[in-house]
């Protein structure tokens, strides 16, 4: 098992679970940060997403805001629900999409259950999604459904 210390005055001491997560998160932010690209390495997103998703024992529903050439203008959760449920608007979503003035979106969501696969729910919202964005000529890159793995529609053929 490794184990990270922390300065700890003049001497160092084992990093406490919040500690590693926090410092995580700073490190994640460092490479995800707005004008970056964000599809060039699918993995990094992917790791991205499950540590921002992955401690919440309720289902989340974002989007990544992103210029025709994959940068991230902004990310936003625009949904909360509950431990196995989210309601998502897509009239909240285009709005969403519109005020950032984003070309291109990645759509995100988890499931705390750890299953990433798609339920009948998780269809009809990304077909309903995927008709809204071809309105306002807005392009969805992908839909990551995060659990224990990372489902993608686009990888699956469902995009």
């Amino acid at each position: 098992m490794n184990h990270l210390y922390v300065p700890d005055g003049a001497g160092f001491r084992l990093a406490q679970p919040h500690e590693i997560v926090a410092s995580a998160h700073r490190l994640l932010e460092i490479q995800y940060r707005c004008g970056e690209p964000v599809l060039d390495d699918r993995e990094k997103t992917e790791d991205f997403l499950r540590l921002h998703l992955g401690l919440n024992n309720f289902e989340v529903f974002g989007c990544l805001h992103l210029t025709k050439r994959h940068r991230l203008i902004a990310m936003t959760d625009l949904f909360r629900g509950t431990i196995d449920q989210c309601r998502v608007y897509a009239r909240e979503v285009v709005k969403a999409v519109l005020h950032h003035g984003a070309a291109e979106v990645v759509l995100y969501r988890n499931h705390p259950s750890g299953s990433s696969k798609p339920t009948a729910v998780d269809r009809e919202v990304h077909h309903t999604l995927v008709r809204a964005m071809e309105l306002v000529n807005v392009t969805i890159l992908d839909h990551l459904i995060v659990g224990e793995t990372v489902y993608s529609f686009r990888q699956t053929g469902l995009l």
